[in-house]
């Protein structure tokens, strides 16, 4: 059997190279982030990345008082991301501006705005192997820039193309050596759209548990999915 376990993150990261897409889960805040991968990737230094996630990294969302807050803004701000895909790219005050709005002003990111729903399918999609579907969503807006429109039983379409990734850094709760996984809470919102979605997928995990031991009912990504597992520590 084929040993998915990786005895540290900067192992798991080691091949990133320049120019890779990266999904990353994280629901709104820190507690879905698969925070050691970030860093990790981070101190690996690779550059010109593109971001795909639900938000484009709010500071301090969800995070515990007193406890290190780690999102995509970690990279933004080391500057090794040049495009997010991404449903939330701004923070909650105008008046404090995260770091990707703050890259978006001075020309350094490129950011691609996208209805969450339609985030969501066009990660699964990318996954079943669909290259596009047509949605209503975002119908007459800007979201409808330069995209093909057609018009099915009197109701006008968007034509929107799948989402694939050479990575996707996923959060899960347990994990077993197969690499089985189960998810807590709002973990569970994109990881496993985006492990199908992904040429390699790496998880953090905070349990690693003998084959055998999850209940099969609760297993939300099956290991066919998983390459890559390692363990998370806690933060001092």
């Amino acid at each position: 059997m084929v040993n998915k376990i990786f005895p540290s993150f900067s192992e798991a990261v080691h091949d990133i190279p320049d120019q890779a897409v990266i999904m990353m889960d994280g629901f709104g805040g820190a507690g879905g982030m698969p925070q050691h991968l970030i860093l990790a990737l981070r101190d690996h230094g690779a550059q010109n990345l593109t971001v795909i996630s639900n938000t484009g990294g709010l500071a301090g969302f969800g995070s515990i008082a007193g406890q290190l807050s780690i999102t995509h803004s970690t990279l933004i701000e080391s500057r090794q991301v040049r495009k997010v895909i991404c449903s939330f790219p701004v923070s909650r005050s105008p008046s404090n501006p995260n770091h990707l709005e703050i890259a978006y002003q001075r020309g350094e990111v490129d950011v691609e705005v996208v209805p969450q729903g339609t985030l969501a399918e066009r990660i699964r999609a990318g996954g079943a192997g669909i290259v596009a579907f047509y949605t209503p969503t975002g119908v007459g807006t800007y979201v409808a820039n330069g995209k093909e429109v057609r018009n099915f039983d009197g109701r006008e379409y968007l034509m929107e193309y799948a989402l694939v990734a050479d990575y996707a850094f996923i959060r899960a709760s347990r994990a077993d050596h197969f690499g089985n996984l189960v998810y807590r809470g709002t973990s569970r919102s994109f990881n496993q759209l985006m492990a199908a979605a992904a040429k390699i997928t790496i998880v953090e995990v905070d349990d690693i548990v003998p084959l055998g031991y999850l209940d099969p009912e609760l297993i939300a990504t099956p290991g066919l999915y998983v390459d890559r597992v390692v363990k998370r520590q806690s933060y001092g």
